[in-house]
C-alpha cells in the first residue's frame, strides 16, 4: 500500500511538472505568434496592363459570337500581390468573359517558375462580355498569347513589392441590380483597400451582377471598366481593380430605361453611367471607417463535388433527337447547333452503354468548353468543377468560386460569417463560367440551370442539391482555413 501511494504521489508530481511545462510552452508560443505578427512587415505590389488584342479582328466576341467592328475602348488585366514575409497572394483580375484556355497554362508556369501554388494565384474575371471569348478554337492563340501577358504582370507586381502596407475591409450597398429566378437580391458592394502610409496602393472591389456594355459588337470593358477609371481618376496613384461577386442571376438597372429597344440606343451612355454610380460607392465606403485585416496570409484549392440528376430516359432522347442533327458530334460556339450538344451525348451514353456521371468530378471540363470523361491530352491542371480558393489575409477569409454562382449562394456563405468577421467573397474564378445555380432555379429549370447542358454538353443537369451542397462545402472550407476543424 505505502508503494502503491508512493507511485501515485511520483504520477501526480510528473502530471504537475508536464501541466506547468506545457503551459509555459503555450504560453511561450503565444508570445512568440504575437511578436511575428507584430513584426511581420505586409509589402504589396501592383501591374497592370492592355490586353486587346491587336489583331482584334481574328477573334469572336463573347457577347455577340461576332469578329468585332472595332474598339471602343482598351480591356486590361491588373494584378495585386500581397507579401506577408512568408507567403504571397497573387491577386489577378482581367476585363474578360473568364480565363478559360489560359488558366492551366499560367498556372503551371506560375508554379514552374515563380514557386507559385495554384492555391495562391487568384484569378477573377470581370465578365465582361465584349472580349474575345477563349472557349472558341479560333480564340485559342489569343489565351495563350495571355497566358505568358499575364505572367509577365506578376513578374513585374513582385518586383514592384514595397512595405510595410496595410489593408482594410468595408463594404456598401448598390441599390441598382436586380435578380432572377425568385431570389432575394444582393446589392452589397465590397472593398479591400491597400495603403502604403498615406497612399492608396490598391482598391480591388466586386459586385453581384453581370456587367452592362458600350456596345453590342465592339471590344469594351463594360461598366466596371468606367468605374475602375473613376476611382483611378479621383485618387492618383491608385490601382483600381474590379471582379464580379456572385451574380449568377442578377443583372444592372439602368434608370430612365423603359424598353430593350431603347437600351441598345443608349447602351454607351447607360454604361458609363453605371460605371459612375458604382464608384461612387466604392469612393464612399474607402471614405468612411474600414476595418483593418493585415495580416498572416494562408490559402488553399479545392475541387468540390456537386450533384446532378439522373437522366432523362431514352425514350425521351430519341424524342427530343428527332429534329437535330445527330452526326456532328460535338460542334462549339458559336455554331447554331452547339444548344443540342448535349442531347447527341445523351443518346451516346445510352448507345454505347457509358455510365451517366453522377457528380461534377465524374467529368473534366475541355478547353472548347464541353464535360468529358477524359482529355485527349492530359495536363497537370484539369479542369473539374466546382473550384474554390479560400485564403485568410489575418482575420478575414477571401473566397473565389468558379464559375457564375447565383446571389444567394453568395449571400448564405458571407452570412455564415459576417457576424463574427469580415470576409470577402467572389465567383467567376479560373477556368470556365458553369452557372451554379440555386435550388429554386433548379425547379423553375431556367437558363442558369440548363446551361450546363446546352452550353457544356453534359447529359445530366443539376440536382437540386446543389446549391445545399455548394454552401457547404465553401463554409467547411473557409473553417478548415480558419482552423476551426
Amino acid at each position: 500500500m505505502k508503494n502503491l501511494m508512493k507511485d501515485l504521489k511520483i504520477v501526480c508530481a510528473s502530471f504537475y511538472t508536464f501541466k506547468i511545462t506545457f503551459s509555459f510552452f503555450f504560453f511561450c508560443m503565444c508570445i512568440l505568434f504575437t511578436i511575428h505578427v507584430e513584426a511581420m512587415e505586409m509589402k504589396a505590389g501592383t501591374a497592370k496592363a492592355v490586353i486587346t488584342p491587336t489583331d482584334y479582328k481574328s477573334y469572336v466576341l463573347t457577347g455577340s459570337g461576332r469578329v468585332p467592328d472595332g474598339v471602343n475602348k482598351d480591356i486590361f488585366a491588373r494584378v495585386l500581390v500581397l507579401n506577408d514575409g512568408v507567403n504571397r497572394l497573387v491577386t489577378v483580375t482581367y476585363d474578360l468573359n473568364c480565363l478559360d484556355v489560359a488558366t492551366p497554362i499560367l498556372r503551371k508556369r506560375c508554379k514552374d517558375e515563380l514557386g507559385l501554388e495554384p492555391s495562391h494565384l487568384i484569378l477573377l474575371a470581370t465578365h465582361n462580355h465584349n472580349g474575345p471569348i477563349q472557349i472558341v478554337p479560333g480564340n485559342f492563340p489569343y489565351g495563350r498569347w495571355l497566358a505568358g501577358r499575364l505572367l509577365d504582370l506578376i513578374k513585374e507586381a513582385i518586383a514592384n513589392e514595397l512595405g510595410p502596407v496595410q489593408v482594410f475591409f468595408g463594404s456598401g450597398q448598390g441599390y441598382f441590380v436586380r435578380s432572377t429566378g425568385n431570389a432575394p437580391t444582393d446589392y452589397e458592394i465590397q472593398l479591400l483597400k491597400v495603403m502604403r502610409g498615406n497612399q492608396v496602393v490598391a482598391m480591388l472591389f466586386n459586385q453581384p451582377t453581370h456587367p452592362t456594355q458600350l456596345s453590342s459588337n465592339n471590344i469594351g470593358p463594360g461598366h466596371p471598366g468606367f468605374a475602375m477609371d473613376e476611382v483611378e481618376r479621383r485618387i492618383p496613384g491608385v490601382l483600381a481593380m474590379y471582379a464580379d461577386a456572385c451574380g449568377g442571376n442578377q443583372f444592372p438597372v439602368p434608370q430612365g430605361i423603359t424598353d430593350m429597344a431603347e437600351y441598345r440606343k443608349r447602351m454607351n451612355e447607360v454604361t458609363q453611367a453605371l460605371g459612375r454610380k458604382l464608384a461612387e460607392v466604392v469612393l464612399k465606403i474607402s471614405e468612411e471607417p474600414m476595418q483593418e485585416v493585415t495580416g498572416p496570409i494562408s490559402s488553399k484549392l479545392e475541387v468540390i463535388s456537386l450533384p446532378l440528376a439522373p437522366p432523362l430516359s431514352y425514350e425521351e432522347a430519341l424524342e427530343l433527337a428527332k429534329d437535330i442533327p445527330l452526326d456532328i458530334g460535338f460542334v462549339p460556339y458559336p455554331h447554331p447547333d452547339r444548344g443540342t450538344n448535349w442531347i447527341r451525348n445523351l443518346l451516346k451514353h445510352y448507345k454505347e452503354g457509358i455510365p451517366f456521371p453522377t457528380r461534377t468530378t465524374d467529368r473534366i471540363c475541355t478547353d472548347d468548353g464541353f464535360l468529358v470523361r477524359e482529355l485527349d491530352e492530359p495536363r497537370e491542371f484539369e479542369c473539374r468543377y466546382e473550384e474554390v480558393i479560400v485564403a485568410k489575409i489575418g482575420p478575414m477569409p477571401f473566397v473565389a468560386m468558379q464559375g457564375e454562382v447565383c446571389a444567394p449562394i453568395g449571400m448564405r456563405i458571407k452570412d455564415a460569417f459576417r457576424l463574427s468577421m469580415p470576409i470577402m467573397v467572389f465567383g467567376y474564378m479560373g477556368e470556365h463560367n458553369l452557372y451554379i445555380p440555386t435550388r429554386e432555379i433548379v425547379r423553375q429549370d431556367v437558363y442558369q440551370s440548363v446551361v450546363i447542358k446546352i452550353q457544356y454538353a453534359s447529359p445530366c443537369g443539376w440536382a437540386p442539391e446543389v446549391e445545399d451542397e455548394m454552401v457547404n462545402g465553401v463554409i467547411r472550407m473557409i473553417k478548415s482555413v480558419l482552423g476551426e476543424e
